[in-house]
């Protein structure tokens, strides 16, 4: 496997080089674990993100849409336990004022610490210390402070951005979508009358103040989220977790991920509200190995019982077949969509030798490639090549992303195409003023074949 820091490195060089992803607010010095997605970044996140939609919604009868907002109530995050004890245990370096998680230094020595009390971390810290074995990982000072909470709740308010952040003001970005579907789970059933088991699926922006947000786009303090909640019946959580667990694992080998690169990973440590829960890990070559993608989890009847207790409102369930009243159970799918990106550019990023040269390809799957297609003419200084590949690429892209490029030699906007993804390239060369045929050149095999001009939309259609 190529070096971590290596790959990191060169992933992070061609996504800015390539208009993929930029550090924000980057002439003002960045703004830490924010990024900004540029043309090609955002048409692939966007290709990612209908791919999930489309298998999520549009080919399920039992999942439907939603698009909720992102400030809501303060209650719900009180209801959901986010206020009191959405936190992680940070320690400070009191030299280079480096912020760590303690439960990841511990975890070095071999001590789980995950959701421990924040008296245990301490305690374990204390013994590190004494040893001499506790350092900065980033100066290797031993003048560390003990840990303390750090809140992952990023506060805001509503009303004058002068006013004090008070009870009655304060609003919280959420941390997660699946809030706001579960405030909507009653109108939902109540207008739309969906039988059990129903889903609710929705993609969203979400924020959380991490302590330590750094491995480009795959920590992030604001990032994007791709949730459905599954609700149903006690006695269906078996079963459809079974369906769910399959049908998302499939999703990943159907876009290109090889199965050998995803694993499972079974959490012994479940929330007190779950009864399963399961992560689909990818093996990143940029992080060095499997991290979490997407999480699937049997929630149990939790969420809808404390926002029923904390609204005063009722959320069960009628079944008018079995004339019984109950609050559903949740089966959620939740999957990160920045996640997916640099997990698909992690998967598709290829080096191999071409003549003596190193050529860069991201071999995405083509249904996820940002342009599909890119049309050239031979040379820029010949008008009737340019017309002829100007009027072909106006005619393409009313069916697929397509780009027209026309600067430097034909080699060089290979290259170029190569480093975005492009499946196809079409080339209007002197032949094709003659007989109306065109170069067509395969990405993956850089195979070159003469197709008629009419017949490049059925080829299309068939490739793409």
């Amino acid at each position: 496997m190529e070096k971590k820091d290596h790959m990191i490195d060169k992933l992070v060089s061609l996504a800015k080089r390539r208009g993929f992803v930029f550090p924000s607010s980057e002439i003002y010095g960045g703004f830490a674990a924010i990024y900004d997605y540029g043309h090609y970044g955002i048409l692939l996140k966007n290709n990612i993100q209908q791919a999930w939609w489309k298998h999520m919604v549009q080919l399920r009868d039992d999942v439907l849409g939603l698009d909720s907002a992102i400030f809501m109530h303060p209650k719900t995050w009180v209801a959901s336990g986010h206020v009191g004890g959405f936190d992680d245990p940070q320690v400070d370096c009191r030299k280079c004022k480096t912020r760590m998680r303690a439960d990841h230094l511990l975890e070095a020595f071999d001590i789980n610490a995950d959701k421990a009390p924040i008296e245990y971390i301490n305690q374990e810290l204390d013994k590190l210390k004494t040893e001499g074995k506790l350092k900065c990982v980033n100066c290797g000072s031993t003048d560390l402070t003990p840990a303390k909470q750090f809140s992952l709740m990023v506060k805001s308010n509503i009303g004058s951005p002068t006013d004090a952040l008070t009870e009655e003001n304060v609003v919280y970005l959420r941390p997660e979508t699946c809030g706001g579907i579960y405030l909507e789970y009653k109108n939902i059933v109540d207008s739309l009358h969906p039988k059990l088991p129903f889903g609710i699926a929705q993609v969203g922006k979400a924020f959380r103040n991490e302590i330590i947000a750094r491995q480009f786009i795959f920590r992030t303090r604001e990032f994007e989220q791709m949730e459905m909640q599954y609700f149903l019946h006690p006695s269906q959580m078996e079963e459809s977790y079974e369906m769910w667990h399959q049908a998302r694992w499939n999703w990943y080998l159907k876009y290109g991920i090889p199965e050998d690169k995803l694993m499972w990973h079974k959490h012994d440590k479940l929330a007190h509200y779950a009864s399963q829960a399961y992560d689909i890990e990818f093996n990143f070559r940029s992080l060095g190995g499997f991290k979490e993608v997407e999480g699937i989890h049997a929630r149990g009847d939790w969420d809808l019982s404390q926002h029923a207790k904390y609204s005063g409102v009722t959320l069960d369930y009628y079944d008018q077949e079995k004339n019984e009243r109950f609050i559903p159970h949740i089966m959620e799918t939740s999957v990160g969509l920045n996640r997916l990106v640099l997990m698909f550019l992690d998967n598709a990023y290829t080096e191999e030798e071409v003549d003596g040269e190193v050529r860069t390809v991201l071999k995405f799957d083509k249904r996820l490639a940002p342009i599909k297609i890119a049309v050239f003419p031979l040379l820029k200084n010949r008008p009737e090549l340019v017309e002829k590949a100007r009027g072909l690429y106006e005619a393409l892209r009313e069916d697929w992303m397509t780009e027209f490029d026309d600067s430097g030699n034909i080699g060089k906007r290979y290259r170029r195409q190569d480093e975005i993804g492009t499946p196809y390239c079409i080339t209007v060369d002197f032949d094709s003023l003659e007989d109306d045929t065109v170069t067509v050149r395969d990405r993956d095999t850089m195979e070159q074949k003469r197709i008629k001009i009419d017949e490049l939309k059925t080829f299309f259609t068939e490739n793409l």
